[in-house]
C-alpha cells in the first residue's frame, strides 16, 4: 500500500515553555520528574511512524500514554511542539490558517467518544452541518447525508433527534457525519468506548463493513487491546507519551518488544483477534479425482493419516474420503468419487477464530479453508478450535503429520 502519512520524531509538550523540556527528556528525565520540577507535561516524545493508504492503524495504551494527545495532532488541534507530520507529501505542522482549514474540511474528519451532535438538530441536519459550512446548496447536501446514514445504517431515522436514539445509534449519527465530508483519513479517538459491550462489538464489525467499501485511512485509539488487535491492520502501542512497539496484531503476538508489551497482551483472547488464515496448515496430503481409491490409501499410508482431502485438476476442493471408505470401495470395486465425503465444513481466511467454534462442533472433519474459487488453501484442526488454540499448539500442529487424525 502507498504510504499516505509519516510522522516524524513528534512531541508535544504543555506548559508555558515547551521547547524547553526537551533537552530534559533526551537527558532521561521522566514525565513525573518533568512535571515536578519544570510544571511541563509530556504528552508524546519523539513519535514517528508511517501509515498506509486505506489501512486501519489503531493506537493502543493505557490513560495517560499519550494516545489522545497523538491524535490530535493528525488535525492539528494539538499543534506539534516539534516534528513533522507529513499527509500525502505535505507537512502539515507548517500550514497557515487557510490551509489548516481547507485540510480539515477536505482531507480529515474526527469521530468523537462522547459522540459531539447538536441535540437541537435532527439526525439528517447534524450529518450535513459538514457540507453546510461548505455552502453546498441544501438539496445537494442532503442527497450525500442521506447516502451516508443509510451506509451507517440508520435510513428512517433520519427526522430524529439525537436523544431519541440510543448510544449506538448516536455514535453512528457520529461516523456518518464524519463519513459525509468524504474525508481521506478518519479519525476515531475511542468512539465506542462509552458504549455497552455488545453495541460496542455491533460498531466494531459496522466498521469493519464500512472500510471493506470505502477504503478509508482511519487512524483509530483505543485501551482495549481486543478491539485494537481485532480491527487493526497494524497497531502502535504507547506508554508515558511514547511508542513502544508498532506491528501487525499478529507480529506483536508473536514477538512483543519488551515485558510490559508481553504484560498488556498476556490476558488478550486470541481467537477474537487471529483469523483462519493465521492458523490454518497448509495441506502436505491431497489427492485428485482423476488419482483414484490406491492412490488415496497410499498417500494416506505414506503421510500416517486417516483421512485425506479430494480436489480437482485445479485444486478446487471436492471433499474428504477416510481410510476406512477407501478400503471398503476398493472391496467393493467403486470410484473416488463413489464414496468421497462432500459435505466437508468450508471456512474463508478472513474468518475470526472465536467464530469457527460452532462449525467445528458440528463437524465430523477438519475445516477446510477456501479462496474466493473455492480451491482448497489450507485446514485447521477441530481440536485446535476447540482447545482455544494457544500459540504453542499451532506451531506445533503445523509440524504434525498425522494431521487428519482428530
Amino acid at each position: 500500500m502507498a504510504n499516505k502519512i509519516k510522522v516524524e520524531h513528534v512531541s508535544k509538550i504543555f506548559g508555558p515553555n515547551p521547547k524547553s523540556v526537551i533537552p530534559k527528556i533526551v537527558e532521561g528525565m521522566s514525565k513525573a520528574e518533568i512535571l515536578e520540577e519544570s510544571n511541563h507535561t509530556v504528552g508524546v516524545y519523539d513519535a514517528s511512524m508511517e501509515i498506509n493508504e486505506g489501512e486501519i492503524f489503531v493506537i493502543m495504551g493505557l490513560s495517560g500514554s499519550g494516545k489522545s494527545t497523538l491524535i490530535r495532532c493528525f488535525n492539528l488541534l494539538n499543534k506539534p511542539t516539534a516534528g513533522a507530520i507529513k499527509v500525502d507529501g505535505e507537512n502539515i505542522v507548517d500550514y497557515n490558517s487557510s490551509q489548516l482549514k481547507k485540510y480539515r474540511q477536505d482531507k480529515v474528519a474526527m469521530v468523537f467518544q462522547h459522540f459531539g451532535l447538536f441535540n437541537h438538530r435532527t439526525v439528517l441536519n447534524n450529518v450535513e452541518y459538514g457540507l453546510e459550512i461548505k455552502d453546498m446548496p441544501k438539496e445537494e447536501r442532503q442527497k450525500i447525508a442521506l447516502e451516508n446514514i443509510e451506509i451507517v445504517g440508520l435510513k428512517g431515522y433520519e427526522d430524529k433527534y439525537p436523544e431519541e436514539l440510543s448510544g449506538g445509534m448516536q455514535q453512528r449519527v457520529g461516523l456518518a457525519r464524519a463519513l459525509t465530508n468524504d474525508p481521506d483519513i478518519l479519525l476515531m479517538d475511542e468512539p465506542f468506548s462509552a458504549l455497552d459491550p455488545l453495541i460496542r462489538r455491533d460498531m466494531q464489525l459496522e466498521l469493519l463493513d464500512i472500510q471493506e467499501r470505502l477504503k478509508k485511512t482511519i487512524i483509530f485509539i483505543t485501551h482495549d487491546v481486543n478491539e485494537a488487535f481485532k480491527i487493526g491492520d497494524r497497531v502502535a502501542v504507547m506508554k508515558d507519551g511514547e511508542i513502544v512497539q508498532i506491528g501487525t496484531p499478529e507480529e506483536i503476538l508473536e514477538e512483543p518488544a519488551n515485558d510490559y508489551i508481553s504484560e498488556f497482551i498476556k490476558d488478550i483472547d486470541r481467537s477474537k483477534v487471529l483469523q483462519a488464515e493465521h492458523v490454518m496448515i497448509k495441506p502436505n496430503a491431497l489427492v485428485s479425482l482423476k488419482d483414484g481409491l490406491k492412490v488415496a490409501v497410499k498417500e494416506m499410508q505414506q503421510n500416517g493419516i486417516s483421512s485425506v482431502f479430494v480436489v480437482d485438476r485445479s485444486r478446487h476442493l471436492k471433499g474428504i474420503v477416510t481410510i476406512d471408505a477407501a478400503i471398503d470401495g476398493i472391496k467393493q470395486k467403486k470410484t473416488l468419487e463413489d464414496v468421497l465425503e462432500p459435505n466437508v465444513t468450508i471456512v474463508k481466511k478472513e474468518e475470526y477464530v472465536t467464530d469457527l467454534i460452532p462449525k467445528a462442533l458440528e463437524s465430523k472433519f477438519p475445516l477446510a479453508v477456501t479462496n474466493e474459487d473455492n480451491r482448497l488453501e489450507g485446514f485447521i484442526l477441530r481440536v485446535h478450535v476447540l482447545s482455544g488454540l494457544v500459540a504453542e499448539e499451532i506451531e506445533e500442529s503445523k509440524e504434525y503429520h498425522g494431521y487428519l487424525n482428530n
